[in-house]
């Protein structure tokens, strides 16, 4: 796996250096601005691409930004963006762009290199990722849309583990529960959201993008 990193704190950056190719990936570059990494994937055409969410000039959201340029440079590119806050309207911005191959996750997930390195592998593999802090923060937020209130508190577990980027399997163990009964589940919440089997999308990224689009919309 070829992998280029953006990070303006150097310690960070190269400490995510060594613990990547300590894992056996090829990191082909690092990069400390937004316009740096994107020259970097241009000439070396990674698989992944790990970037922070706030670097130079403005310390905004140049990483967000950078991540969406370069999946429209490099269609495909599996991008990992990293943030020391949950910011949900960088994850929703990002998302809603394409789900495929994209993850967001809080930098202390980087300590916890076995979650990380899973995270990771389900992002280069064309899934997602997203932190449970982010998934948790952003069910308190979610208050717009009628629907979303039809599912039981079960269904909501499974949802949120859904917008982790889990799969059935994964989400049975975490749970504790067979994998028939969160197939059943995960159809309860496509009747739910009014998904039909019919629509020309994958429900699963339908119902997952439609929790975290509600998510945006300020509190009434």
């Amino acid at each position: 796996m070829r992998i280029v990193i953006a990070e303006d704190d150097p310690l960070l950056r190269e400490g995510l250096a060594l613990l990547l190719r300590a894992e056996g990936m090829d990191v082909v570059a690092t990069a400390d601005t937004a316009a740096s990494v994107l020259d970097a994937i241009d000439a070396h055409e990674p698989d992944v691409a790990i970037l922070d969410v706030r670097m130079p000039p403005t310390h905004t959201d140049e990483g967000v930004r950078a991540a969406v340029e370069a999946r429209r440079r490099r269609p495909g590119l599996a991008v990992l963006v990293l943030s020391a806050y949950v910011e949900q309207s960088f994850a929703t911005d990002l998302l809603t762009g394409g789900v495929g191959g994209l993850g967001y996750l809080l930098k202390e997930r980087v300590g916890r290199v076995e979650e990380f390195m899973a995270a990771l592998g389900r992002v280069a593999g064309g899934g997602t990722a997203i932190d449970p802090e982010v998934v948790a923060q952003l069910f308190t937020r979610t208050r717009q849309d009628t629907r979303l209130e039809r599912l039981s508190p079960r269904e909501r577990e499974v949802l949120g583990l859904m917008a982790e980027g889990l799969g059935n399997s994964a989400i049975a163990g975490r749970l504790v529960v067979t994998d028939g009964a969160v197939h059943k589940h995960i159809r309860s919440i496509f009747a739910k959201l009014d998904l039909s089997p019919a629509d020309q999308v994958d429900r699963r990224v339908a119902a997952v993008l439609h929790y975290l689009e509600n998510a945006r919309a300020p509190r009434r």
